[in-house]
């Protein structure tokens, strides 16, 4: 019997579902969406912060429980936690799904160009706002 999947929004370098895919993990039913509220901020990675203006752009996929354990178990991701996130789908609706994010956001002189050059294009593939 296979796991049940979690719906998760993903807004970093995990919203690649080739990425996600070369980790071993099988992300199902892809959808285009963004969450209202909140603000892409990058630092050494990317993290949302709440900004009443703003709008974060994603992916919401279901991935299993042991799925997002094994991505945020991993080495650089351990400060991540879960919150829920309502995100409005691009194809309309609106879903709840589990959001991963650092609980303090990275200091204004903290940056990683590589990371966010990688992530701009993601951006730019997925037809997302840069």
């Amino acid at each position: 019997m296979s796991e049940r999947g979690i719906d998760a929004f993903f807004y970093g370098l995990f919203m690649d579902q080739t990425l996600l895919k070369s980790l071993g993990i099988k992300p199902q039913y892809p959808r285009a969406g963004s969450v209202p509220g909140h603000a892409l901020r990058i630092g050494q990675r990317a993290t949302l912060v709440a900004d009443s203006q703003a709008r974060a752009y994603g992916m919401v996929m279901a991935l299993t429980q042991d799925e997002l354990r094994q991505l945020y178990g991993a080495p650089g991701l351990l400060d991540y936690q879960p919150e829920t996130v309502s995100v409005e789908l691009t194809d309309g609706g609106t879903v709840a799904a589990l959001c991963y994010t650092l609980h303090q956001a990275p200091a204004p002189e903290e940056a990683n160009p590589d990371y966010a050059r990688r992530l701009r294009e993601v951006f730019r593939q997925l037809g997302f706002p840069t």
